[in-house]
């Protein structure tokens, strides 16, 4: 296994501290016939704490990136996000560290929230999918291929928009959790579907300095409200599985997403490790996010890198 450093970060990403780069290592798929199926970043790697000076951060700095307009705010406290929704079992691991000096951020809250297999959020069903309304049966036949052209224009908000009051009272594929002594938070979900205008992605945000009670999270703020970014390989082999097979609306591509600040692990891109011929089975995913403690990133004030739009 070889090292290679990741390309040098987009000064529009830096905001008050010089960042140190960390490393990245590339992987062969293993197996007979390249069976298992590990996208282009093996592990990630941190610079040595000890090794940098006070004015320096150890880890890049995860990308900040919109809310959208479907968060509801800290509602199930639970690390099984699933409820009975159908879907390609996926377990992700996230682990929050402070960038400037690479400590674990323990009993922070991390909530994450996404779509269903066939694009739709928890508590605004109404929605449907693509902003078309709920109550008809999803289309049928498997979409084909990688999209072409420009991706369309309106559809849900994954991405931009103020904030849209809940439509109904359903709350799966939504939780928050707490960081353990070493950062880490697993929830157990399901990999997201699609919608029209956006790609495969999971939102996220963590909150400090607040109290965990019985009733839950209370006070703090949010330091980091970010996505998550599946590579395009494990979205066209999950849209081969049911019930993925059966969401028919135009699916853009990452390449092709406005949100995604198109920088890899920093920008949210998740480390994924499946079964390249069935990943029905379910898939793991893991990412490292570096975030600066003492910030606040609640909402849309920081917006994405100038290679996205909030549309």
């Amino acid at each position: 296994m070889t090292e290679t450093p990741e390309g040098p970060v987009d000064k529009r990403d830096l905001t008050r501290r010089t960042v140190v780069v960390t490393g990245g290592a590339a992987i062969a798929a293993v197996g007979v016939g390249g069976g298992l199926a590990v996208n282009a970043f093996a592990d990630e790697a941190t610079s040595d704490a000890s090794s940098s000076s006070g004015s320096e951060t150890c880890y890049t700095l995860t990308s900040e990136t919109t809310e959208g307009p479907y968060y509801i705010d800290a509602d199930k406290i639970r690390q099984d996000v699933t409820e009975d929704e159908e879907g390609i079992p996926l377990t992700l691991t996230l682990k929050v560290i402070d960038a400037d000096t690479c400590k674990p951020l323990r009993n922070a809250a991390v909530d994450i929230w996404h779509c269903s297999a066939l694009g739709v959020y928890s508590g605004y069903e109404s929605s449907g999918n693509g902003g078309g309304g709920g109550g008809n049966p999803p289309p049928t036949g498997a979409p084909t291929g990688t999209p072409t052209g420009a991706p369309p224009s309106g559809g849900p908000g994954g991405g931009g928009g103020g904030h849209a009051e809940p439509t109904d009272d359903e709350r799966y594929l939504r939780g928050t959790w707490k960081t353990d002594k070493h950062g880490h938070v697993t929830f157990r979900t399901v990999f997201p579907g699609w919608y029209q205008g956006r790609c495969v992605h999971i939102h996220v945000k963590v909150h400090v300095d607040g109290t965990w009670t019985d009733a839950g999270y209370e006070g703090g703020h949010t330091c980091h409200t970010g996505q998550l970014f599946f590579d395009e390989e494990s979205v066209l082999a999950s849209a081969e599985v049911a019930p993925y097979s059966t969401n028919a609306a135009t699916r853009t591509t990452l390449d092709e997403d406005t949100i995604y600040p198109d920088n890899g692990p920093a920008g949210g891109l998740l480390y994924l490790k499946y079964n390249k011929r069935h990943i029905e089975k379910g898939v793991r995913a893991h990412l490292t996010l570096g975030v600066a403690p003492d910030e606040t990133h609640d909402s849309t004030d920081t917006p994405p890198s100038a290679s996205a739009s909030a549309g």
